[in-house]
Formats: C-alpha cells, sequence, structure tokens
C-alpha cells in the first residue's frame, strides 16, 4: 500500500507542477495524459504484486504448517518405533535347542533339560560261579532339571535322578563367571578324568572306563574355580561328599590341567589330574565293579572293605580327532594310605580306544576339555540318515597289590553308535573280559576265566 500512495501522489504534484499561466496547449494535454495512463498501468501493476505477495506468503505459511504437521508425523513414527522397539526388547526371546530356552531382558535365560537312557542285554558267565548273569534292563537314567543364566553373571543348573525307584540329585550348581574365571558352588563332577567329565550323553561305550566308577568318581559338594584362556585350561576345586552321604568328616581337592591346541584340522588334547581325599576316622574303602554294563549286580573283581585314612591318586589323558577318526588313551593310579601297621596298596586302571565315523562329514564334538555333543551332518528329517560310528577299546583294571587281591579285568569292546538326530541315539556293544583271580570261582575253585557281556541302549535328550 505504501508503494501506491507514494505512485498517486508524485502523479498530484506532477498534474499541478506547471504554472498558473501554462495555455491549454494540446501537446501539454497530450503528454499529462500519457504520464498518467502510465501512473495508472504502474498502479495496476504494483495491486497484482501485491496480491501475488499475499498468495506466496499464504503458500509459504501452507508449506510451513504442512513442513510442521510431517515433522510431528515423523517424530511420533520413531516414538512408536522406539516404544516398538522397546517392548520387543523386554519379550522374551525363545530359541530351540532340543528344548525351548528363553532369553529375557537383562541376562536372564531359563531352559529345562532332561535325559532317558534305556538299557537291555546279556551277560555270559561260566555257570558255576554263580553270578548273576543273563538277560538283564533297567532305566540307567531318566534326568529332568533346569539352567540358564541370571543378570551379573550367575549361572544355575539343578537336575534330578530318577532312574531305579530312586530319587537323587545329580548337579546342583551356582555359577559366576568373571572374564577368563568361573566359579561355582555346589555339586557337581570334580576333575577326575576326561571320561569321568564327558556327559554320559556323549560317550561312546554304553557305560565309562571301569576305573571311574571302581574308584569311587562321582559328584559331590564343594567349591571350584575354573581357569580358561585360549588353548589352556586348569581346573581345581575342595569339595565334601556326595549330598547323600552327608554329613561327615571327609574332604579332597582335585586339580586338572589340559592342553587343547588345534593343528591344523585336528584337536588335540592333552591332560593331567591329581586327587586327595582325606577320611575321617575309622573309615573304609571299597574298590569294585561290574562287567561293562550298568544292569548286572555281579562284580567279578572286589577288593573287599579296605580300613583307610586317605586316598591319592593322579590320572595321565590324551586324545585328538582329526575328522572321522578319533582316538583317546587315560591312565589313573590310586593310593591308598591305611591306618598304621597295615600296607598302603595301589591300584590301575586304564584305557585306550580308536573310533571311526562311516557316514560322511562327521565327526566327534568337543568343547571345554572333553568331549561334547555329536551333531550329524545329514540328520534323519533332513534328508539323510544320520551319523554312524564304530568303536574299539582295551580297558584294563588291575586290583592286585600285595597282600590285596581284588582281580584283575581286561575288557575288549566293541561299539556301534547310531544318531539319527543330535539328540536321539541308539547303542550296541560287545564285551569280552578276561579275568585273573576273580573273586567269584568257579565249582573247580577256577578265578581265571571270561565273561561275554552284550548291551544296547535307547537314548533321548532335551
Amino acid at each position: 500500500m505504501r508503494l501506491k500512495v507514494s505512485a498517486l501522489a508524485l502523479a498530484t504534484a506532477m498534474t499541478f507542477a506547471q504554472p498558473a499561466y501554462a495555455q491549454d496547449d494540446a501537446a501539454t494535454r497530450e503528454a499529462i495524459a500519457e504520464m498518467r495512463a502510465q501512473m495508472a498501468a504502474m498502479a495496476a501493476r504494483i495491486d497484482a504484486l501485491e496480491s501475488e505477495l499475499a498468495e506466496a506468503e499464504a503458500e509459504a505459511e501452507a508449506a510451513s504448517a504442512a513442513a510442521a504437521a510431517a515433522n510431528e508425523t515423523a517424530l511420533a513414527a520413531s516414538t512408536t518405533a522406539s516404544e516398538a522397539k522397546a517392548k520387543a526388547d523386554e519379550t522374551p526371546a525363545i530359541a530351540f535347542k532340543g528344548a525351548p530356552e528363553i532369553k529375557g531382558e537383562g541376562g536372564w535365560s531359563f531352559k529345562p533339560r532332561g535325559r532317558l537312557q534305556y538299557d537291555a542285554g546279556f551277560v555270559s558267565a561260566p555257570d558255576s560261579a554263580g553270578a548273576d548273569d543273563g538277560f538283564g534292563s533297567e532305566a540307567r537314567r531318566a534326568r529332568l532339571g533346569v539352567s540358564g543364566d541370571m543378570p551379573g553373571g550367575f549361572g544355575y543348573k539343578f537336575e534330578v535322578d530318577f532312574a531305579g525307584n530312586d530319587v537323587a540329585v545329580t548337579d546342583a550348581i551356582i555359577s559366576y563367571e568373571t572374564g577368563n574365571v568361573e566359579m561355582s558352588a555346589g555339586q557337581f563332577n570334580n576333575f577326575q578324568s576326561l571320561e569321568e567329565l564327558t556327559s554320559s550323553l556323549h560317550t561312546s561305550f554304553i557305560e565309562r572306563a571301569a576305573f571311574t566308577d571302581a574308584f569311587g568318581f562321582e559328584r559331590r559338594v564343594g567349591a571350584a574355580a575354573v581357569f580358561s584362556s585360549g588353548d589352556v585350561l586348569v581346573q581345581t576345586g575342595l569339595f565334601t561328599d556326595n549330598m547323600e552321604d552327608l554329613s561327615n568328616k571327609n574332604w579332597s581337592a582335585d586339580g586338572r590341567v589340559v592342553f587343547m591346541p588345534k593343528m591344523g584340522d585336528a584337536q588335540l588334547h592333552l591332560g593331567g589330574s591329581v586327587h586327595y581325599t582325606s577320611l575321617e576316622d575309622g573309615s573304609s574303602l571299597r574298590y569294585r565293579q561290574r562287567p561293562l554294563v550298568h544292569f548286572t549286580g555281579s562284580r567279578f573283581v572286589n577288593t573287599g572293605g579296605l580300613a583307610a585314612t586317605s586316598e591319592l591318586g593322579f590320572g595321565a589323558e590324551g586324545a585328538v580327532i582329526a575328522g572321522p577318526f578319533h582316538a583317546a588313551a587315560e591312565g589313573y593310579w590310586q593310593k591308598v594310605n591305611r591306618p598304621a601297621g597295615l600296607s598302603d596298596p595301589g591300584f590301575f586302571g586304564g584305557y585306550a580306544e580308536v573310533g571311526y565315523f562311516l557316514t560322511g562329514g562327521d565327526t566327534r564334538g568337543y568343547k571345554g576339555g572333553k568331549f561334547d555333543r555329536t551333531k550329524p551332518a545329514n540328520p534323519v528329517g533332513e534328508g539323510g540318515m544320520g551319523s554312524v560310528q564304530v568303536n574299539l577299546r582295551y580297558d584294563r583294571l588291575d586290583l592286585n597289590d600285595g597282600p590285596i587281591i581284588g582281580g584283575t579285568q581286561d575288557g575288549y569292546y566293541l561299539s556301534l553308535v547310531w544318531k539319527p538326530t543330535d539328540y536321539t541315539m541308539l547303542l550296541a556293544n560287545y564285551g569280552k573280559l578276561d579275568y585273573s583271580d576273580a573273586v567269584l570261582p568257579t565249582a573247580t575253585g577256577d578265578t581265571d576265566y571270561s565273561v561275554d557281556v552284550f548291551g544296547v541302549r535307547a537314548q533321548i535328550d532335551f
């Protein structure tokens, strides 16, 4: 509007700027008329520009309002996405590893656990030895439990076994992990032998090597620390006794060191362990063992009760896994310290085995200083037949030393293991056991004879 007023003022000034005495000249009037026409056109143009400016300002305001609305929409969408993500983070994640594994906010996790193992077979011993032979069967293990993690680096595991019409706690562990160190308290396997620490789910024969059971390796209540860095594993702990045998004054100390390097595609394992047990006054020990399978009650080697104050054991172990092939060997020396005036006998147990997968792409599992789960490369249900493995083992247990004649057991074993899937297994074993100084003599007094054993196992776990 200011532009319009200025133009009109200019026109008025120019109109009245002529001298009063000017003549009514036609040319002058024509010039003035032309000037007035130009000023009118200019005023019209100014009006048009002001109209265009108003429209531009309106469009700018509309664009600004639209931009503000779009920004609010984007902010709302971002907030909604953030809220959705936060809600998703709070929602437990469920994975399936044989059973559902639930992971929640802050490091919580929960996984049910279980295993079923059914065994059956035959034991054939000399008729006159009076052994519990013939057909036998049992539910070897029927376990249920839970495991998982808690915030702050803590973990837990609890399992109960219902086999044999008894209820027994197997593992009951609270753990804490920081850096390369894991500390545990509760009931768990103490650190004796590769064979003992390998889960019964992943052994290559229906039972572990004879010395592990004969020398009383078992879960005990205690506290332990495990250090792992690169190829080195160090395990140490102080223990009391198995939960079922408490309370008493027995205590033990264990230590185990493992070197487990990779050489190309091959996994090596070299280890050693030491075990010491102090027994309360008046205690006794007994070392004995079944012939390969657990469902028979007969023991052909048995030291009988030995008064003892302590025991000291040393173990050496080695293994290699190279593609479908594996080999393992262990030796264990057990020394019994007896009260004054009695001899201190020493006993030995050990084994050597080799195994080979007949199915392509399969290999034996290994993790954390022990054998682990075999996962078939071509499982049943995915177009394959699972894994098939054959194993041979020589197993020796010598319970003779000085005046103690517990007998010797030399086992020659063959096993065939079929794993249709990661969590199922069918296993067949044959064993021929040669005895010297057996504690079950024949009718003629013979204590040197052989026993044949055949056993099968059906297994599933989650």
